[in-house]
């Protein structure tokens, strides 16, 4: 790691230059230097306006096209590239001569063919429907346990308090850890998605590699527990495969936690502040509990988590008539694709049901389509149904507090009021 002082330094540099590139115009320095209350869409459709595929002078290629997006995700020819890469700083922590990995940048979310295919196949079986059906139950008892929690409060942190408790207790189930540690992970997951698009200064530096340094050393204990006592769970499943290293097992499991966690709190609050804000949806809703599901696809399709990916060709490649040199970055807007005009119709309102709602882009596509999908579907579709019956009143009860990452979308803090004098138990139905 670079001493603090020229690190800092780094960091001052490519925050003064995106803001410079952004005073001019770029397309790509706006987007990094957009503040964290600031509504994105604009910005996207801006880049939409300049054609199919857009340079910036930051050295990458940008495109809000459906059509394009979906191609290159499905092209052989153009690997993955870590969201982060694009930072100015390289933020690899070294401990003890020990290099901690940055958040899933060595999992096989951005590994290609072959080790890309062996890693996924080997958590693979927890994410197929039968796997999904053995959850089903265990996720509606979850969402119930934590709504009576919050059910005495008049007010309460929608994702502090819900959201983000849901998932991480869904997601350690799977991963094998045990009750104690729950709190933690949910620590770690937000450190890690904050950093996905890079640091920003010396204080999300040093929470980073803090964070990262505590999780290595967890799963570390994890793992070595997990190889004495193996139970049903998938830590307990990579920890017997004896061709993986430590580092396979860290980064898989670090993966897991980002995509498992951090990508449903943030799909769960984006489709709360969009029933909130559509009272029309809440009373379909409210009326058609099952509306849910569609609630959350719609959701997914007009403020998903994940706003971005990033992909680079093998090999020099004309797209769209541009010529790219080999490892051209291509910011591939998902989240501007998802409200292109030329797939989806009206595609800046929220329609819940929509016929051509399923072609949204929110999950990826191609041999990285998101393995956590269906998982995530079931748990926001589940906390939505819920948290409406219990609480068919429920507001906004101050501002929302975004999260700074550029990459995940979602609300850090949401006050919400239950609009309750009394307290709904959970047989009251």
């Amino acid at each position: 790691m670079p001493s603090a002082l020229r690190t800092a330094s780094l960091l001052l540099l490519g925050r003064t230059a995106v803001r410079v590139q952004a005073v001019l115009g770029d397309p790509a320095a706006r987007l990094f230097g957009l503040d964290q209350g600031e509504d994105p869409y604009p910005v996207f459709e801006s880049v939409r306006a300049k054609g199919v595929l857009v340079p910036s002078r930051m050295g990458l290629h940008l495109t809000a096209s459906h059509e394009l997006c979906s191609r290159l995700l499905r092209d052989p020819a153009f690997g993955v590239v870590p969201a982060g890469a694009l930072s100015p700083v390289d933020t690899t922590a070294h401990v003890g001569g020990r290099r901690l990995m940055n958040p899933v940048e060595d999992s096989f979310l951005v590994l290609n063919p072959p080790d890309h295919t062996r890693l996924r196949r080997l958590v693979a079986p927890w994410f197929t429907p039968r796997g999904l059906r053995r959850q089903a139950d265990m996720i509606e008892r979850v969402v119930e346990e934590h709504l009576d929690q919050v059910a005495a409060r008049p007010t309460f942190d929608l994702v502090r308090d819900f959201a983000a408790r849901v998932p991480v207790r869904v997601i350690t189930d799977l991963l094998g850890v045990p009750g104690a540690d729950q709190a933690a992970f949910a620590r770690w997951g937000g450190v890690l998605v904050n950093a996905l698009d890079g640091v920003r200064d010396m204080a999300e530096m040093r929470a980073l590699h803090t964070g990262l340094r505590e999780f290595e050393e967890f799963l570390d204990g994890l793992i070595a527990h997990r190889r004495r006592t193996p139970g049903d769970d998938v830590v307990s499943a990579l920890a017997a495969e004896p061709e993986l290293t430590r580092e396979d097992l860290i980064a898989t499991t670090e993966l897991l936690l980002v995509a498992g966690f951090e990508t449903t709190v943030n799909l769960i609050g984006n489709a709360v502040l969009a029933v909130l804000g559509h009272p029309e949806v809440r009373e379909r809703l409210l009326d058609s509990p099952d509306h849910a599901e569609a609630v959350v696809e719609e959701t997914l399709r007009f403020d998903p988590p994940v706003q971005y990916t990033v992909r680079a060709p093998s090999e020099a490649v004309e797209v769209a008539g541009t010529r790219l040199p080999r490892g051209t970055p291509v910011m591939l807007m998902l989240a501007a694709a998802n409200r292109d005009p030329a797939v989806f119709a009206d595609p800046h309102r929220f329609a819940p049901g929509r016929p051509d709602g399923r072609e949204h882009l929110a999950f990826s596509s191609g041999i990285h389509y998101c393995l956590g999908a269906g998982l995530a579907r079931m748990e926001a579709a589940a906390a939505l149904r819920g948290l409406f019956r219990r609480f068919p009143d429920l507001r906004a009860a101050g501002r929302v507090h975004r999260r700074p990452s550029r990459v995940i979308r979602g609300a850090a803090r949401l006050p919400v009021s239950t609009g309750l004098r009394r307290p709904i138990r959970q047989n009251a139905r």
